[in-house]
């Protein structure tokens, strides 16, 4: 797929001197969602403000659709949708004429059509004629959503889209998403949610102290770091781990009825088979056995640990 943001040696330095962003490389599809997780002032939302034009670059390059974000500001301006962590709506206008309104700053005509759709999608529609002020916090957020999508952008950035919003939100709002990434759009989104990023992502980036430790296919991530742990349910329980063991690495439960084996998957075959073979001759007998594989959650936390 054709690359659409691209971010060279991009820098970002703060007046108080904190350093936000620190020489960040980072080349993102058309057409992909790419997840970005990092801790809470990893460098997450700077990032995303400055491809924005919210945030002024201090130093590097940046494009989008191979438009320059400084030199063509508002043509790149008009292709992107943005859904901040803050809500940020009129709290005495309606919610069609704030979502409205939003189209029309592009430079769009006014297509009723697609603001119902668009509503409806939301599980907003119900809401058209509220006042913003008088909803929920869960339905301020699907109206900051509507507005972004309001002008159809061909690139939607989502802030923490999913904070202080029910379960049920949450649904129609990925439902929507990949939709709207089956039509060609190109998403990328922060969350806390990391079994989002698991569900939704196609690609992978890790930000830690403003700069990018890891981009990867989350399948070849997952297969690359993901580890697997194998419980051995025994039929007698042990003391302790027999010394002729001692080379697998396996940890005994407290009341020692079952042994637990983390493993490196692309060696699995021959490292179980050869556990199994151990045991046999140990003369321990197993109940059951069952794998568990490491999540995307596991993942993050040992990439930003520096393990």
């Amino acid at each position: 797929m054709p690359t659409i943001i691209s971010l060279g040696d991009v820098s970002k330095t703060y007046a108080s001197g904190f350093r936000a962003l620190d020489h960040i490389n980072l080349d993102i599809q058309q057409g992909e969602i790419f997840a970005l997780l990092g801790p809470n002032g990893a460098g997450k939302t700077t990032l995303i403000s400055l491809v924005c034009g919210i945030v002024n670059i201090d130093a590097g390059h940046v494009t989008v659709a191979g438009r320059d974000i400084v030199a063509d500001y508002r043509a790149v301006r008009a292709i992107i949708g943005l859904v901040p962590q803050e809500l940020t709506t009129d709290a005495f206008e309606s919610v069609w004429n704030t979502v409205s309104f939003s189209r029309g700053l592009f430079g769009k005509k006014p297509d009723p059509a697609h603001i119902e759709k668009t509503l409806k999608a939301l599980s907003l529609w119900d809401k058209k004629d509220s006042k913003i002020m008088t909803l929920s916090g869960g339905m301020k957020r699907r109206v900051m959503i509507a507005k972004a999508l309001s002008h159809e952008p061909t690139v939607l950035f989502l802030d923490e889209p999913s904070a202080g919003v029910d379960v049920a939100l949450r649904k129609d709002m990925w439902a929507m998403v990949r939709e709207l990434r089956e039509s060609g759009v190109t998403i990328v989104l922060t969350t806390h949610y990391i079994e989002e990023a698991e569900d939704m992502a196609d690609r992978v980036g890790v930000i830690n102290h403003g700069r990018i430790i890891l981009v990867e296919d989350k399948v070849t991530l997952m297969r690359k770091l993901g580890k697997k742990q194998l419980t051995l349910q025994l039929q007698q329980p042990l003391a302790d781990v027999p010394v002729a063991l001692a080379a697998h690495g396996l940890a005994l439960n407290a009341d020692g009825t079952e042994l637990n084996y983390v493993y490196d998957p692309r060696g699995s075959q021959d490292a179980v088979a050869a556990l199994l073979d151990d045991l046999a001759r140990a003369g321990i007998r197993l109940k059951d056995l069952h794998t568990t594989q490491s999540s995307l959650e596991d993942i993050f936390v040992n990439l930003v640990k520096g393990k």
